[in-house]
């Protein structure tokens, strides 16, 4: 008799215990699903108020539509489409003539853009804006739209040139605050242009403000690199490019808002 209530006490008590590790094994199976379905913003998307407020995506995150090549030709085949994010392939070498970058197939006036972007190590690049589309009277897109930069800060040669670093308006002015991350890591930038008024953002700090094709403009471009090239940040209106500058370099996330 002893003997059969030690072993039905033993039966409960092993049950007690399988019943309390099962609810213990379904709060982790829990938690775990819990966090397998927490996850960020989704990538190249409009939220309902950035469709309400008049935003467009640039970039649908799957293909290259609503871009060209620099001079309206086919975009290459070095720019491809992976992880949601455009890159240039910087294997795939540059062969012939012409800019390799491309652009917005839409031209720009007043606007506000937002765009992710990281860089390769040692590697360059950047985005240009209000550039003026005449591949038979300009080569490349540069030589009349101004540039904010995309750079490896710690090991590319340019790094060590005075507004020529990440986040500066290329050979115009410098950044204000450095708040570029390292290579390979994801960076957000923005670019506002309204009358005329220009700001430069990096990872939310407003890094660049001036005021275009004013006297002190016209100033700036006389001290520059550009100085020989006569139409050189004076269109008001124009298209947007992403550059090749022989590196690789993903963008994603570009979106704009007409102001």
């Amino acid at each position: 008799m002893f003997k059969t209530i030690l072993l039905a006490s033993s039966v409960i008590a092993l049950a007690s215990c399988n019943n309390e590790a099962g609810t213990d094994t379904k709060k982790e199976d829990s938690a775990a699903t819990t966090q397998t379905t927490i996850s960020g913003p989704q990538q190249n998307s409009l939220t309902d108020q950035e469709k309400k407020d008049g935003w467009e995506l640039l970039f649908d995150g799957v293909s290259t539509a609503g871009w060209h090549l620099y001079g309206n030709r086919p975009v290459d085949p070095a720019w491809k489409v992976e992880d949601g994010a455009i890159r240039l392939d910087a294997s795939n070498k540059k062969v012939g003539n012409g800019s390799r970058d491309i652009v917005t197939d839409s031209e720009y006036e007043n606007f506000d853009l937002k765009y992710d972007w990281k860089i390769d190590t040692s590697g360059n690049s950047g985005l240009i804006f209000l550039l003026h589309e005449d591949s038979a009277k300009y080569d490349q897109t540069y030589l009349t739209g101004p540039e904010m930069q995309v750079l490896d800060n710690e090991r590319h040669p340019d790094s060590k040139i005075i507004k020529h670093r990440a986040g500066d308006l290329y050979d115009l002015i410098s950044s204000s605050k450095e708040t570029v991350k390292p290579a390979l890591e994801w960076n957000s930038a923005e670019i506002k242009v309204e009358n005329g008024k220009l700001d430069l953002f990096l990872n939310g700090t407003n890094v660049v403000s001036t005021t275009m094709w004013d006297d002190n403009w016209k100033k700036l471009i006389a001290g520059s690199k550009f100085k020989k090239m006569k139409e050189f940040g004076t269109f008001k209106k124009g298209r947007i490019a992403l550059q090749d500058h022989g590196n690789n370099v993903w963008y994603r996330n570009v979106k704009l808002r007409k102001l």
